[in-house]
This record gives C-alpha cells, sequence and structure tokens, in this order.
C-alpha cells in the first residue's frame, strides 16, 4: 500500500550541493518519524539525519552544520538539503519513514534508494 519515493541525486563537484527528497504514497493514517541512511560500496548502512512528528532533529557528526533535514507534512515529504558537499559523501541515500497505516497499526518503510557523487 505505501511507498516511498526519492529523488534529488545526481553528481556534483566538492563544495556543491543537491537537495533529496523522499515523498510517502499509497494509504496511510499519519506520517510518525522520518530519517536519511547512506550507504558507500563495501560500507555498512548509516545513520544520516533524523526528524521526529513534533520536528526535532538530529544528525551524524560527519554532518552536522552542512546538512539539515526537514519536513512539510502537508506534502508528505522529507527533505535532506546538503551543502559544502565533499568527495567522501559519495553513497546511496535512503529514506526511512515509520508510518501508521491505521490508527493502531505502523510500520517502517524504506525509499528506494538515490545516488549522491561528489567528485573531486
Amino acid at each position: 500500500q505505501v511507498q516511498l519515493v526519492e529523488s534529488g541525486g545526481g553528481l556534483v563537484q566538492a563544495g556543491g550541493s543537491l537537495r533529496l527528497s523522499c515523498v510517502a504514497t499509497g494509504s496511510f493514517f499519519s506520517i510518525d518519524a522520518m530519517s536519511w541512511y547512506r550507504q558507500a560500496p563495501g560500507k555498512q548502512r548509516e545513520l544520516v539525519a533524523a526528524i521526529t512528528s513534533g520536528g526535532s532533529t538530529n544528525y551524524a557528526d560527519f554532518v552536522k552544520g552542512r546538512f539539515t533535514i526537514s519536513r512539510d507534512n502537508a506534502k508528505n515529504t522529507v527533505y535532506l538539503q546538503m551543502n559544502s558537499l565533499k568527495p567522501e559523501d559519495t553513497a546511496v541515500y535512503y529514506c526511512l519513514v515509520r508510518i501508521w497505516v491505521t490508527e493502531r497499526f505502523n510500520n517502517h518503510y524504506w525509499g528506494q534508494g538515490t545516488q549522491v557523487t561528489v567528485s573531486s
């Protein structure tokens, strides 16, 4: 029923910016917490940033001050604004969203992933 569709990835030079989007589609009651993860080849998937339903945010140390997570509840969308990009930011970025499918049942959903490549 629920799908997360990501967009906004691409190839940029070091120091450049990108904005990732993740929109939830389908039938559901409400959206709870939303977050972004990334995974580089041969490495573990790691948390990048998260935002609660109340708007509280937290960031991994390696992106704090450069990335900003935000959400638009009217559009069922979470964003990741990425500035001052570095080559080590190169990875596939995934959104993870906790969704209340009904008033009494919730589940976590992953986006399909979007490639971010930062060249030197």
